[in-house]
């Protein structure tokens, strides 16, 4: 519960309100900053917080804030630093800033005894709540904090084999040699190892694949495939009926079988090929897969789960070149032409720091124990083996993430770690982990993604977590995101198949509205249906996570679904612009979703949350500070300064005044300046506690101030384009 603020601390318990309750948790609207309350002593107005930086879900920043004080013409300006916890909700785009604890505070408008009195009170006074900001700010002003990009060494980026066709195509991937299964009560028995449905006659041995309108056969599960229009009608009575009524394409798509790591790119005829402004690159259009060439070394580029891959022919030999290591004519793709979408993959880019900057913003959660349960199923005796380098095993016969370490069992399951005394359970919710051990975990492992799954703190009842994007097996490399650590993970087989999570193979791609996609070939309504057959169909096929398709670590099984009403429909996503992608998709009655998946949120893990209205339903609520421009910084020095058309001003004595180093600020709404040094972030303890002595006046940090200035444009922009009524409704 919330302790009520002492009388004599109304009036900085209020600013703390403040911080606790800016904004609204869940809204599809912009959020107006600044925002104010009104305290017994007057007005108190805090300006958009700028991040200095995230560790986990620990934030540490500086706001500037004003006093407008009853019966005082001239607000008084001052800044604070501060450390808080954050919980994160992707579905909201909206972040929560809770336990906010005030290191220090700087007044550029009070006298020494003013000074003392509101930083001791300040200090003391601010309650444990939070306050709201949206992913899109937080992101964009995190550009302005000091991150340590580092890149994986151990991420493997060999290509996979590449094969091209000059017709439309499907690819049927098997993981290693098909095996097969039999169907109770019939004479058949099907592929487990597929994504799709392909079914063996134990008597014929005839092979038969079906897309739920279009039907192949083939006297090997290998192929080669032909269509036909006569199948087996006991076979076509046991299949479900489609999930959609779409017309079966006029010529039925190639099926090309591969049995290792492979990708197809189809192009509907020859390839086409078009060119960008400035004559650099040329681009196929006819293809799903991004496909380039620069002219000037007659190099093609492909992209493959967000890797590039470069040869002189099609028939390489393909080599991966790093994303900051490409042309520079990559760099100059225009975002709104018909390939935009890819510079989210080329390193320096907007698109590409906006990527990394969102994958270092945790998604979080507050755990209920008494709702979090798991059962961990083996297929007969538990079986681990060890991860080299490491004191960690891992459990091979199993569909969950399961880690032995030291005589004790942990266990990850949709972002939640939890412990055990024996390898078969009770599993209760964990309350700490051995991370360092953990952490030592390479990416060649199949259960490497557990290393970015957190326990930040816990109570009694309720344990905090969280996760970075590489649980769902997306990391950033060199400049970019990338899926997939590269690693083939051979699958367990037994009485059970568990398959591992795979890289390549499915068409994934990332775009900067939706995130990850994944299909599997052109969107033409081929495959209509997915692994689950229901009914007899329920083989001894076991997913990775052994719920609902999803690979341990939220990875869910590549869908072998295209063009109903899913967008992981290939190029449609991967490889546009948004404009494009709506003109495209829209007219199917589909609609973007967000950038992000919130995996906390799914329906069969949201019993087990804290209710975030029950929450914070205690805290107040501000309001926007009507007809107040959001326009108020503060620099790394505590110098509280406001920007306008012509420049920086400072505060200083009372009033604004014009800074005589304004000839090098930005005017507002401009990007920032990308080659001016960041300076170093002065330690806490170096900081002033207190505004300095008069001895002259401070010259201001420009460079943070301009930063912190185009990074807070760059944020609304984001934030009020994600705020468009196209933000809803899409399914990832």
């Amino acid at each position: 519960m919330q302790n009520a603020p002492r009388p004599d601390l109304a009036l900085l318990s209020a600013l703390a309100l403040l911080l606790a309750t800016i904004l609204l948790p869940a809204t599809a609207r912009a959020v107006e900053w600044p925002q104010e309350i009104t305290a017994k002593e007057g007005t108190i107005v805090i300006y958009q917080p700028q991040p200095e930086s995230l560790t986990g879900n620990q934030l540490t920043g500086r706001a500037a804030f004003s006093l407008e004080l009853n019966g005082s013409q001239e607000p008084v300006f001052g800044a604070f630093w501060f450390t808080a916890n954050i919980d994160t909700d992707r579905d909201t785009d909206t972040a929560l800033v809770r336990s906010i604890k005030v290191s220090r505070v700087s007044w550029a408008d009070s006298n020494d005894a003013q000074e003392q009195r509101f930083s001791s009170i300040i200090e003391n006074a601010v309650p444990e709540n939070g306050f709201s900001i949206s992913l899109d700010r937080l992101s964009a002003s995190l550009s302005t904090a000091e991150q340590e990009q580092k890149s994986l060494d151990e991420l493997k980026n060999e290509p996979p084999e590449i094969v091209f066709r000059d017709q439309l195509a499907v690819l049927l991937a098997y993981d290693g040699e098909p095996r097969f299964s039999a169907v109770e009560d019939s004479h058949y028995e099907r592929a487990l190892n597929a994504p799709f449905v392909v079914v063996r006659n134990t008597k014929s041995r005839e092979c038969f694949l079906s897309s739920g309108t279009l039907w192949y056969r083939a006297n090997d599960p290998l192929g080669p495939w032909t269509p036909t229009e006569k199948p087996p009608a006991d076979l076509v009575k046991m299949l479900p009926a489609p999930d959609t009524a779409d017309a079966a394409p006029t010529t039925p798509p190639e099926i090309v079988v591969a049995t290792k790591p492979t990708d197809l790119i189809s192009t509907q005829g020859k390839p086409a090929w078009d060119s960008l402004p400035g004559g650099a690159l040329l681009y196929v259009t006819n293809t799903e897969t991004p496909w380039l060439r620069e002219l000037s070394t007659n190099n093609m580029y492909v992209l493959l789960s967000g890797r590039w891959y470069r040869s002189k022919s099609q028939s390489g030999p393909w080599t991966f070149v790093r994303a900051d290591e490409l042309p520079a004519s990559f760099k100059d793709i225009p975002p709104a032409s018909d390939i935009g979408g890819l510079r989210v993959a080329v390193a320096g880019t907007d698109e590409a720091e906006q990527a990394l900057l969102d994958a270092q913003i945790p998604q979080t959660a507050a755990i209920k124990r008494s709702e979090a349960t798991l059962t961990v199923d083996y297929d007969g005796t538990p079986r681990f083996e060890k991860i080299s380098g490491t004191q960690v095993a891992y459990a091979v016969n199993t569909g969950a993430q399961v880690l032995q370490i030291d005589k004790r069992y942990y266990a990850v399951d949709n972002g939640v770690w939890f412990t055990a005394t024996s390898a078969t359970g009770p599993w209760v919710v964990a309350d700490e982990i051995p991370s360092e051990e953990i952490s030592k975990i390479p990416p060649s492992s199949p259960v490497y993604n557990t290393t970015y799954v957190n326990i930040y703190q816990s109570t009694p009842e309720i344990v905090y977590v969280g996760y970075t994007p590489g649980y769902m097996w997306s990391f950033p490399y060199y400049g970019v995101p990338v899926y997939g650590t590269g690693w083939y993970y051979p699958p367990y087989w037994g009485r059970y198949y568990y398959p591992r999570p795979p890289t390549w193979g499915f068409h994934v791609g990332y775009n900067p509205w939706t995130g990850w996609n994944y299909g599997v070939s052109w969107s033409n309504g081929f495959f209509s249906f997915g692994m689950s057959w229901g009914g007899g169909w329920n083989g001894p096929y076991r997913p990775w996570g052994c719920c609902n398709g999803w690979y341990g670590g939220g990875y869910r099984r590549p869908p072998t679904i295209i063009n109903t009403g899913d967008i992981n429909i290939g190029n449609n996503v991967n490889f546009g612009n948004r404009t494009n992608i709506e003109n495209r998709i829209g007219n199917n009655g589909i609609k973007l979703a967000d950038r992000s998946d919130n995996l906390y949120n799914r329906p069969a893990n949201r019993t087990r949350n804290v209710d975030r209205a029950t929450a914070t339903r205690d805290l107040k609520q501000a309001r926007p500070a009507a007809k107040r421009p959001n326009d108020v910084y503060v620099d790394r020095n505590g110098n509280v300064a406001r920007h306008t058309g012509d420049g920086w001003e400072q505060r200083e004595n009372g009033r604004w005044q014009a800074d005589s180093g304004t000839k090098n600020a930005q005017r507002p709404g401009t990007p920032a300046t990308r080659d001016i040094p960041k300076p170093a972030n002065p330690p806490a303890a170096q900081r002033p506690a207190t505004k300095p002595a008069a001895t002259g006046r401070q010259t201001l940090d420009h460079s943070s101030l301009n930063r912190a200035q185009a990074a807070r444009s760059t944020g609304l922009s984001r934030e009020m384009s994600r705020a468009r009524p196209m933000r809803t409704g899409g399914r990832r």
